[in-house]
């Protein structure tokens, strides 16, 4: 099994952890926890041979086997069934296993009619789907799993859940997702303060353990800093009395063979609640007859759609990706236009959007304190800093550039950008990306605590069990209102997928009849039709990838020269940059909604031919 034993590892000054030993037993499965940049990747990296410790050392037996999800996309097969296939082991028996391919790539979302295409024209969420498939399939002794359900929607999340619940191997798994975690670990073990701790139980045990001790602690520093502060008191009190020397002496070597317990630094987290706005009325908007859909043949992404969301809401968009629930978001905030139906909105209503979106168009050369004073023009620089401590951007972490910030830093800039406009209603797409288990519970408590209306997009069922009072389903090809909590939609309703997809997997299964080759055969000029539209639209999306890169590259070079320019007093050259610059911020926005825009039309269209598929398999 896995030994770890006086590992040590630092950056410069920042010391990452120290002194780290534990071992894994067989069959253990273990959540990896800590905050943000306190070294739990980095731990996995040590692990797996990719860097060394400044001290310590790792020892596995011989044949002990570790796989790990890579971020890297390196396919070599011409086919998403037969890169799969490459995760599986040698069987000398020769034995057909590609069903265990195929039924782990269906249960991560990654449909039969999938199968027979390219790897390369997948989208980079299902290219990491393909390599976490290749991990599971080749049945290692140890898995290490850095943020498996990042790029995973909520059913085949709870489809991995399942499998790795039902894992007979080692596990060490790095997530932000608490519930998920929690379902799936034998034992949690965290980074903190340096040191690492491992308990048996949940994410809780070791959190109450962690306050516990941390609660002793300070109590029993707290009591010898006052026997000190006595003994001290004696000491200067008597120190010339001739009479009382030798228990000055006694005393004042006690005190320095003691030593003195240190005070604990303080961990700092997200703390903060959302500007609320006023609201009288009964409703913040309601919704008749709701449809969209991108023209053409595709089918209609949402079909007559009705519900109103009042004061106290928290309505849960839930559903597979790709299938309408940030173009839902969209048509609430007015950002796209509904092919029929109303969306009518209260006078009233304050609305605060945070969309991933967003964070991609943060102005790269901006500082933290700089972004958030753009976000209102009532918003003082006294404001924004002290927006900018809320958020954990204390001090000169502040006037740090949003192009050196991390995804978890600059969503953090987001949620502070929400905070400086009152607002009713929150519109929330996967609020919870990059963002750490402390700072999830934070956002839970500061949108349970808000009293206007809540609607978020989410895949987290730990988020959806905290707050969903109602939910808008996308499941089964159409959407609809569930009037419950999560918890109630799986006893009373659950997912039509998860029981097709079982079906799925044991129809594949060698011997029950499945003519494979025909169904593929069937399927070929789908396939070849499919790839030829997607991969027009993806050449298009490159373009203007490459067309943003140069603009903001323009942009930059435009930004240094209008300092350059202000610096030496020259206004002629400062107009001239200043208009270049403004110019090419403009076209960077441009370019950022046309890749919006040929984003959803890749998911519309990879939707409607997934829907085409599976009636001809039907057929």
């Amino acid at each position: 099994m896995l030994k770890v034993n006086g590992l040590c590892k630092q950056y410069g000054p920042q010391v990452l952890f120290e002194d780290v030993s534990f071992s894994l037993t067989q069959g253990e499965k273990v959540g990896l926890v800590g905050r943000n940049g306190h070294g739990k990747s980095t731990l996995f990296k040590i692990i797996l041979g990719q860097e060394e410790p400044d001290s310590g050392e790792v020892t596995v037996p011989k044949y002990y086997r570790t796989g790990h999800l890579s971020q890297r996309i390196d396919f070599s097969q011409p086919t998403v069934l037969k890169e799969a296939c490459m995760g599986l082991p040698h069987n000398e028996d020769g034995i057909d296993e590609t069903y265990k391919a195929e039924a782990i790539l269906m249960g991560l979302g990654i449909g039969e009619e999938l199968f027979e295409s390219s790897p390369h024209s997948l989208s980079g969420g299902y290219q990491v789907r393909l390599n976490l498939a290749k991990v599971l399939v080749s049945g290692p002794d140890l898995l290490l799993l850095d943020e498996p359900t990042n790029y995973l929607d909520i059913v085949s999340a709870r489809w991995l859940e399942r499998f790795l619940r039902e894992w007979k191997g080692e596990l060490i798994m790095i997530t932000h997702d608490r519930g998920f975690m929690d379902a799936v670990t034998t034992h949690t073990m965290g980074i903190h303060r340096n040191k690492v701790r491992k308990v048996q139980g949940p994410t809780s045990k070791l959190y109450e353990q962690i306050l516990t001790e941390e609660e002793t602690y300070e109590q029993t520093r707290q009591n010898e800093e006052k026997k000190r502060a006595e003994v001290e008191k004696f000491i200067a009190r008597f120190r010339a009395s001739a009479t009382k020397a030798s228990a000055v002496q006694s005393r004042v070597k006690a005190l320095e063979k003691k030593g003195k317990l240190e005070e604990l630094r303080d961990v700092k987290s997200l703390d903060f609640a959302f500007n609320e706005a006023p609201f009288q009325s009964k409703y913040f908007l309601e919704t008749r007859d709701l449809s969209f859909g991108y023209g053409g043949d595709s089918p209609l992404l949402i079909n007559g759609l009705s519900f109103t969301v009042s004061k106290g809401d928290r309505i849960g968009v839930v559903g597979k990706n790709g299938r309408g629930k940030t173009t839902l978001l969209n048509l609430l905030n007015g950002e796209m236009k509904p092919l029929s139906g109303d969306v009518n909105i209260n006078q009233n209503t304050k609305m605060a959007f945070f969309g991933q979106t967003n964070i991609d168009r943060l102005t790269r050369t901006n500082t933290v304190e700089l972004e958030i004073m753009h976000s209102h023009h009532d918003c003082t620089r006294g404001n924004a800093r002290r927006i900018c401590g809320a958020m954990m951007f204390e001090g000169d972490s502040a006037l740090k550039k949003i192009e050196v910030l991390s995804g978890g830093e600059r969503a953090r800039v987001l949620l502070g950008k929400l905070l400086v406009s009152p607002a009713n209603l929150l519109l929330l797409d996967e609020p919870t990306n990059h963002l750490d288990m402390d700072s999830i519970d934070s956002l839970i408590e500061a949108i349970d605590a808000f009293r206007g209306a809540a609607i978020m997009v989410t895949h987290s069922e730990l988020m959806l069990d905290a707050l969903a009072t109602r939910l808008i389903v996308f499941d089964g090809g159409t959407v609809s209102m569930f009037e419950g909590g999560y918890r109630e939609f799986l006893e009373k309703v659950g997912w039509e997928s998860e029981a097709t997809e079982i079906s799925r997997a044991r129809q594949s299964r060698p011997g029950k009849g499945v003519n494979r080759k025909e169904l593929r055969k069937l399927r070929a000029d789908a396939l070849a039709e499919k790839s030829k539209v997607l991969g027009a639209i993806q050449k298009k999306m490159a373009a203007v990838e490459g067309a943003i890169v140069e603009t903001e590259k323009m942009a930059e070079l435009e930004s240094a020269a209008l300092v350059a320019a202000s610096s030496n007093g020259a206004p002629d050259s400062i107009s001239g940059h200043s208009k270049a610059y403004h110019d090419a911020m403009e076209r960077l926005d441009g370019l950022f909604d046309e890749l919006e825009t040929l984003t959803r039309e890749l998911e519309t269209k990879t939707a409607e031919f997934d829907t085409r598929t599976r009636e001809m398999s039907a057929s």
